[in-house]
């Protein structure tokens, strides 16, 4: 129950402390200059109490978004792959919106800041979503799990349109004279690297990353345990690489684990940037990147007949929605289905 005391201050000004009371609750109290406003706390108030609202709402009042972000670091991020990329996030939104407590933090002001976000560094609508989900899965922590607020108002902050995903991948042409330049090179690396990522479709961290103990030649296989999308996965070595792996197994680094160790660290993975883009440019390949070679894998895999599923199943996606950009190039595929349908339909 509410209870309205009205008091008045030697200076002859009229005040009024509510008080509210309610069995199994702390005692909650605020004082107002007016009658009607104090009615309307009191209302609103016992109200929150009762629906089990007003202490998240006063969690939220007592925490910044700047405390709500060091939260995060300390407890969560360091077990996230992309600790360092939404750690330059992170340093970002404590400067721009970190003093407002989680209960200012509106949708409105946070749509503002990634618009400013947009203009200040000019980033693209994918870089801008990395900051956005950064963000994101900060308040939705304090939300579900911290109860520091009721609601993540990042359920009305729009996510940016994102451009179509770009595919670029290598002619037979361009496939030819890039792995030629590539076995040319003065760097040992460049051709087993390429290969393995050309012929199956690895990303550059699973392939560049990946260890000796991954690697079972009997099966032919490299295990990845952790992917992008959180899922175990095997890539098939074919036969070429699977007779490199073997003649570089002779020799590989002792202090190291990795495939493709670093000469400086051999903990870290080697660095290719520079034989990379030599060998484009002894190739005449234009317009190309290291993740084109995952692209122009699934490309090919299209244009031999894969299905949709089975394109998923080769990149490890967990939807076809990621390999619809492939679906064009598969037409004498689709056509072949299209023909079989027809006789069925004509002979009943």
């Amino acid at each position: 129950m509410a209870a309205i005391e009205k008091r008045t201050a030697s200076d002859g000004s009229t005040s009024y402390r509510v008080k509210i009371r309610l069995r199994g609750h702390p005692v909650q109290s605020a004082t107002f200059a007016s009658l009607t406003k104090a009615k309307q706390w009191a209302t609103q108030t016992e109200a929150a109490i009762r629906e089990g609202r007003y202490f998240q709402t006063a969690e939220a009042k007592r925490h910044t978004l700047a405390e709500a972000i060091e939260r995060y670091e300390r407890d969560t991020l360091p077990n996230l792959k992309s600790a360092a990329h939404r750690r330059l996030h992170y340093a970002w939104w404590k400067d721009r919106l970190g003093a407002l407590t989680l209960a200012d933090l509106t949708s409105a002001a946070i749509n503002d800041a990634l618009h400013e976000l947009t203009k200040e560094r000019q980033l693209g609508p994918q870089s801008v979503a990395h900051y956005r989900q950064s963000l994101s899965s900060v308040l939705t922590q304090a939300a579900n799990v911290w109860q520091w607020i009721e609601q993540s108002p990042m359920h009305r902050v729009p996510k940016p349109t994102l451009p179509r995903g770009r595919v670029r991948y290598l002619s037979d042409n361009e496939r030819t004279r890039l792995l030629e330049a590539c076995k040319a090179s003065a760097n040992a690396d460049l051709y087993l690297a390429v290969l393995l990522a050309l012929t199956t479709g690895g990303r550059q961290a699973e392939t560049m990353g990946a260890t000796w103990a991954q690697i079972d030649l009997s099966r032919a296989t490299l295990q990845l345990e952790e992917t992008k999308n959180g899922s175990r996965r095997a890539l098939h070595l074919t036969a070429p690489v699977l007779a490199l792996l073997k003649e570089r197994a002779k020799v590989r680094h002792l202090h190291s684990p990795l495939l493709f160790p670093s000469r400086v660290n051999p903990k870290q993975p080697v660095d290719l940037r520079q034989p990379w883009e030599k060998a484009l440019q002894v190739a005449g390949v234009e317009g190309f990147h290291w993740h084109d070679l995952r692209h122009t894998f699934a490309s090919y895999a299209a244009m031999n007949g894969a299905s949709l599923p089975e394109l998923a199943a080769l990149m490890g996606h967990r939807t076809l929605a990621m390999v619809q950009r492939y679906a064009h190039l598969s037409p004498a595929h689709t056509a072949k289905l299209a023909e079989k349908v027809a006789a069925q339909m004509v002979r009943a």
